[in-house]
């Protein structure tokens, strides 16, 4: 299916962009997202009626999160858990308890934004996560996981 992009979408292309898709990808992801319109010739009269609005709405979400990125960058989050003897813990750390470390000190993050590449973790010690709150914006904060007995 051809489509055309309202956003960008990471590896697939940029605004405006017209891209061919599986077919479910966009019925049940890029078009109920708003991502993605069919490309129909009628479809493409109204993307390009939109087209500075569209880029206008784009450009302010990347400058909003470039400024919680200056934020978020350098910050450390503490979690403690439990631990063995060994230094390992009990369970692991996920994205979702980092998500809940940032609310904490006060930062909203989207739940999927927490890219943790090696899955969660697992040893006390700091980590370096990625927080990805943009397609082009990214922050690194330090996680730091405290063990207690």
């Amino acid at each position: 299916m051809q489509i055309i992009l309202m956003e960008k979408v990471v590896n697939l292309g940029g605004l405006g962009d017209v891209v061919k898709v599986k077919d479910g990808y966009a019925r049940n992801f890029l078009i109920p997202q708003g991502k993605a319109k069919r490309a129909t010739d009628a479809n493409r009269k109204i993307f390009e009626e939109k087209r500075a609005e569209l880029e206008r709405v784009q450009a302010e979400a990347v400058a909003a999160a470039q400024a919680q990125a200056e934020k978020l960058e350098g910050l450390m989050v503490q979690i403690k858990r439990k631990t063995g003897v060994d230094g390992r813990l009990f369970g692991s750390v996920s994205a979702h308890d980092i998500l809940d470390a940032l609310e904490a000190q006060g930062f909203k993050v989207d739940k999927g934004a927490v890219r943790l590449p090696d899955g969660p973790l697992k040893t006390i010690g700091d980590t370096h996560v990625q927080i990805a709150l943009h397609s082009d914006v990214f922050a690194s904060v330090t996680v730091s996981v405290l063990g207690e007995q």
